[in-house]
């Protein structure tokens, strides 16, 4: 591995790149090989406590910045991000797996986010109320304090730039976990945020146990929100701990998207549309396309035109040319997506591509599942990873009722070339983001979030902002 690699693997905190200097390490691994690449500190207490500190010190400044000052630095640090991008890029592949194509793709969306923040911060308006003449009522807009955001493995540096441009945008000092899976990527978007200007108490990175991680943070006086991304379980562990201090939280975790493909549908381009989009970071997407609901009388036409355009992907390390899809990310999901299949196929699912782990590395076929029950397992529970699992419908009600059977909804998707159908299903989906026809569902500019167990809040678009905001009336007589 590259001395660029190894060189950002560090906490940051109160403007000081730590080290190893005697603390505890974990093991970063290329999932592409499996072999350990690199040891990643672990902060102790003592670091949370002086993050903490320097996050309030910080923040007392930081809110007082002229907000055209903040969004000055936000957008030399999107430009930073650009010019550092293929750099940026060979590091997250190389501790994720996704394709190099889609590694820069994520900077780039990652470095957009701190552009849109930087210019939507001006318009955090207030409004003035209607008072007798001399008197005066005005509701403004204030940053909500220090925050700790948490984000997970699968888009690490997308993520979180997600919950630092709005909060930085906002005037909030911010405290960030990303996950230990990767962290050279997430230190470097920190790094574009330190030399672009953002002042050392301002910004915290840390790594390390997640459990102690969390419930310091959570249980500081300090901290005024928390913002997590990630499993539904760990949500609600969170939203427990949050509840004692009476944190404001916002809380983006697991979904299980359907995507209802109608008769009326090119079947030729939809599945050209469909394929790559399920396979795009080998399925560990929060919004990825998973439970197929296709119209019965498309359906083989539609299993037969799957199955071979999954064969025919390429999967390998995404560092080399060609690759479509790269390992998964972590030991853990080749076990538990083996797990899901083997349960599937054991109640009289087809196993029409794919279906196996391989390899040194954390790799499995991309895999695409017919006629899989309603009591399988992966009916019921995300799989994460590259498996597709598919079902006909003969009515619309039919197609509704099996899309809002789970008890997710992040994001829903259908193909119809019908205005009224797309008029229907958009308005009955039980989602948070809808797709009609296209999967361009998360832009910096648009709300992100989810209801039902996949969450509450949002993060993008005005909406992001307002989440790190807080409201308050002033009345003068």
């Amino acid at each position: 591995m590259t001395a660029d690699y190894t060189a950002d693997l560090a906490l940051f905190i109160n403007g000081t790149w730590r080290l190893g200097e005697g603390r505890e390490a974990l093991a970063v691994r290329n999932p592409a090989s499996g072999a350990a690449i690199a040891d990643l500190p672990v902060a102790t207490a003592d670091d949370l406590a002086e993050a903490l500190a320097a996050a309030q010190a910080g923040f007392v400044t930081w809110r007082a910045m002229d907000v055209e000052a903040r969004g000055a630095i936000l957008r030399k640090a999107a430009s930073l991000m650009r010019e550092r991008a293929e750099t940026i890029a060979v590091m997250l592949t190389t501790e994720q797996g996704k394709p190099l194509a889609e590694a820069r793709g994520e900077i780039a969306g990652a470095a957009s986010m701190f552009d849109f923040y930087a210019e939507e911060a001006k318009r955090a308006y207030g409004r003035v109320l209607v008072r007798p003449t001399g008197e005066r009522a005005m509701v403004i807009k204030q940053p909500v304090g220090p925050v700790a955001v948490f984000t997970p493995w699968n888009f690490p540096v997308y993520l979180l730039a997600k919950k630092l441009a709005p909060a930085l945008a906002a005037g909030c000092s911010v405290i960030a976990k990303p996950a230990e899976e990767c962290p050279a990527s997430t230190s470097a978007l920190m790094r574009c945020l330190a030399d672009a200007g953002v002042p050392a108490n301002v910004a915290q990175l840390v790594y390390g146990v997640p459990d102690m991680i969390s419930r310091t943070l959570t249980a500081s006086p300090v901290i005024r929100k928390v913002s997590f991304t990630g499993s539904t379980a760990v949500g609600k562990h969170l939203m427990k701990l949050a509840a004692d201090g009476v944190k404001r939280i916002t809380m983006e975790l697991g979904g299980h998207a359907p995507v209802l493909v109608f008769d009326d549908v090119d079947l030729d381009q939809t599945l050209d549309k469909l394929v790559p989009q399920k396979f795009r970071n080998a399925g560990q997407v929060c919004v990825s396309p998973t439970r197929f609901y296709v119209q019965e009388g498309i359906y083989d036409a539609f299993l037969a035109g799957f199955a071979d355009r999954t064969r025919a992907l390429k999967v390998g390390n995404g560092l080399e040319d060609g690759v479509q899809m790269g390992p998964l990310a972590n030991p853990r999901r080749p076990v538990a997506i083996t797990n899901l299949v083997g349960d599937a196929a054991t109640r009289g699912a087809r196993v029409l591509a794919g279906g196996k782990a391989y390899g040194e590395g954390f790799f499995f076929e991309p895999t695409l599942l017919a006629d899989v029950p309603n009591d399988a397992d992966i009916m019921n529970t995300e799989p994460f990873g590259p498996v597709a699992v598919a079902r006909p419908f003969a009515t619309l009600d039919e197609a509704i009722t099996e899309a809002n059977r789970v008890p997710y909804g992040l994001a829903a998707f259908a193909f119809t070339n019908a205005l009224r159908t797309a008029n229907l299903v958009a308005d009955a989906l039980e989602a948070g983001m809808v797709g009609i026809n296209s999967f361009a569902i998360s832009v910096a500019d648009a709300p992100f979030g989810g209801v039902k167990e996949s969450g509450f809040g949002s993060e993008g678009g005005p909406e992001g902002l307002d989440s790190y905001l807080v409201t308050k009336a002033i009345h003068q007589a």
